[in-house]
């Protein structure tokens, strides 16, 4: 089968394609055959090295995906063969034709779903509903900062709050993605590039601030967010990519929090509860996975260009 391999951590030239052996599905084992693979900001920073622990070399990349399951070990029970299913995590990778998945991280894909979309949930909704509930302990009523709201992260977590009765506020940096954070069902979308638009925040809220704020970029913006932060609020650090100085005053005068959040480091439980969540999402059709580029599998060095330099517009597949 093809699949992307990286032999050496670096730049995204360090990807190739090649043929390599079927996978083949021991106890417990599925092998799924891949129709979409999502890219994902975190794999690059595994790529290039900067991320602990780092898979052993040489390795294919790759968290999420989606397609048909193929053939299945011994004692798999949840999934048969020609299910159509998404993936949470994978023992192989995702860049590849097809994926070698314990039973555990292969979830029904409802037909309503194309496979594009089915490769956008598991890290973008898992790391928004871990972030917002798990970590942020966010209730209906709260006002929700979302930075960067119109990636795939950002757009999952618009839609979670949204529907369950947050007051959303969104940011992007372009008009086209500010247009589609609307259509995901933000109250109001605000652009980042724009001077004072922080400002705005506490103008929206009538002086009192956000409750929470999800930080996609917390490098740049963690300093600007303690200044738009309401008493007891919340921020959760998504993203970041480099280092940033605070005044831990700020922090405490308003009795607030900043956590960090990792969906790799959640635990079995928290799994489980964001799966089922979901799952009962796509079914009733409060989650909506939106798609904004597809690439050919042999264009993942491009991919992992774009989705680190290019204004964020819904998540980016890779079709192989």
């Amino acid at each position: 089968m093809k699949a992307i391999r990286v032999h050496a951590f670096g730049a995204p030239g360090a990807m190739r394609l090649e043929d390599i052996s079927d996978p083949v599905p021991q106890a417990g084992q599925v092998v799924v055959r891949v129709y979409a693979a999502g890219i994902n900001p975190v794999d690059t920073y595994i790529r290039s090295g900067l991320y602990s622990p780092l898979p052993p070399l040489p390795y294919t990349p790759g968290l999420d995906a989606a397609g048909v399951v193929e053939a299945v070990g011994e004692g798999v029970r949840r999934v048969s063969v020609g299910d159509r299913v998404y993936m949470g995590g994978s023992l192989s990778g995702t860049y590849a034709e097809k994926a070698l998945c314990p039973e555990s991280q292969v979830h029904p894909l409802p037909p309503s779903l194309s496979f594009p979309q089915g490769a956008g949930i598991n890290v973008p909704y898992g790391a928004a509903y871990h972030a917002l509930f798990h970590r942020a302990h966010a209730v209906p009523g709260e006002t929700v900062l979302v930075h960067g709201a119109s990636g795939g992260v950002g757009i999952a977590t618009v839609q979670w709050a949204r529907t369950t009765g947050m007051r959303v506020i969104g940011t992007g940096g372009t008009e086209k993605g500010r247009q589609l954070v609307v259509a995901q069902g933000a109250h109001f979308v605000l652009d980042h590039h724009a001077p004072g638009h922080m400002e705005r925040v506490l103008a929206l809220t009538d002086g009192k601030g956000a409750d929470v704020i999800l930080e996609m970029l917390a490098n740049v913006n963690l300093g600007r967010d303690l200044g738009v932060l309401a008493e007891g609020g919340r921020i959760v650090v998504v993203g970041s990519r480099g280092t940033v100085s605070i005044d831990p005053r700020d922090i405490m005068r308003r009795n607030a929090s900043i956590t960090g959040m990792l969906l790799l480091s959640a635990s079995a439980r928290e799994m489980l509860s964001i799966h089922a969540a979901i799952a009962a999402g796509l079914e009733n059709g409060i989650l909506r996975p939106f798609v904004g580029r597809e690439m050919p599998l042999s264009e993942a060095a491009r991919a992992h260009h774009e989705i680190m330099e290019s204004s964020a517009y819904g998540k980016i597949v890779l079709i192989p």
